[in-house]
């Protein structure tokens, strides 16, 4: 049975976490994604009836990163392309991970060009032994907004190939879990502000729409605010969510991650155009629920497209979603030895 309650729910705000004595779990506290798959792949089975294209989009301290497209082989008349970053806590993951190519093949079946990116993974290379309690949020800062640059330079090369590909450029949708959520909303937060982050995007370019699994915003001076709207944004988070903390981490500064819950408050203040699913009593196991929850994400874009100014705050109950030890855990428990 699938409930749509929609009304606001008060939640309770989590205990506030005891510190650990390591500094490598108390860095790694702060990680926004997640080091592993906290669902089996969603959905059903789809043929791999389109074989994608591999292309560097960028040079990263000598380093390429690449993009893969799948081009549609009946494309939707509106010649949309989603944008896929995957989750894995700016540590590991990768464009091609199983869930990824099933993600983008069930798109492209449905019409959307498809493009899954890699982006720097900057915790791979971070020094631990240097980090402390005074640094680690500007580590932390780093690999946000290295993530955000990363996709910003992936859209202009896509959108320098959108003739080419077939894709209009002013309907490309970005779409992430955990991680990659809060590189995509990171993005288009920078974009709307003028950040540094955003600076490789096309000029006066914007998202079509975001949609971010589990997804989050770091700001340094208290709840994100935006200079000018943002895209209009599906939320899509587990409102018991301890690791991309559904409210705000930590809790008592105001630099930090704000979660689904503190950013909606300013779309809803602003009149800013989203939806939002409040997953109710589960955690982090939304930031695997691309795969299941496809039809959502696609009434959500073909409304926008359709120039649909909306609002929509839904608490959801699917029996099909259920909480796991995911739910229960928070970031300790993930890095108890």
């Amino acid at each position: 049975m699938f409930c749509l309650c929609l009304t606001y729910q008060l939640h309770i705000s989590n205990i506030f976490y005891a510190m650990k004595h390591k500094i490598l779990a108390i860095f790694k506290i702060l990680v926004p994604g997640i080091f592993f798959s906290p669902l089996a792949v969603w959905g059903s089975t789809v043929a791999d009836t389109v074989v994608p294209q591999s292309f560097e989009y960028v040079l990263r301290d000598g380093k390429p990163l690449m993009l893969d497209f799948y081009k549609p082989a009946a494309p939707r008349p509106d010649s949309a392309c989603l944008v896929y970053l995957f989750g894995g806590g700016f540590y590991s993951g990768s464009r091609q991970n199983a869930d990824v190519r099933l993600y983008c093949q069930s798109l492209a079946a449905r019409g959307f060009a498809a493009v899954a990116i890699d982006y720097t993974l900057h915790l791979r290379s971070v020094n631990y032994d240097t980090v402390n309690l005074f640094n680690m949020t500007g580590v932390f800062r780093q690999a946000i907004n290295l993530a955000a640059a990363d996709c910003a330079a992936a859209v202009d090369f896509i959108c320098r190939h959108a003739e080419e590909w077939g894709i209009a450029a002013n309907r490309i949708v970005l779409c992430g879990g955990s991680a990659g959520a809060i590189s995509v909303l990171q993005l288009d937060y920078c974009r709307a502000n003028s950040l540094p982050a955003a600076s490789e995007l096309p000029q006066d370019w914007q998202p079509a729409a975001v949609v971010a699994y589990a997804g989050a915003i770091f700001a340094e001076k208290g709840k994100p605010s935006y200079a000018t709207p943002p895209a209009p944004t599906f939320f899509l988070n587990g409102t018991k969510d301890k690791i991309v903390n559904y409210r705000k981490f930590p809790p008592v500064l105001r630099t930090g991650l704000y979660g689904a819950k503190k950013i909606q408050k300013t779309f809803r203040k602003n009149n800013y155009s989203h939806w939002i699913f409040r997953y109710d009593g589960i955690g982090h196991e939304i930031a695997s629920l691309h795969n299941y929850t496809l039809a959502e994400m696609e009434a959500f874009v073909d409304a926008t497209l359709a120039g649909r100014q909306m609002s929509y705050d839904a608490t959801v109950r699917d029996n099909n979603v259920r909480p796991t030890k995911w739910t229960t855990m928070n970031v300790f428990d993930l890095y108890r030895e």
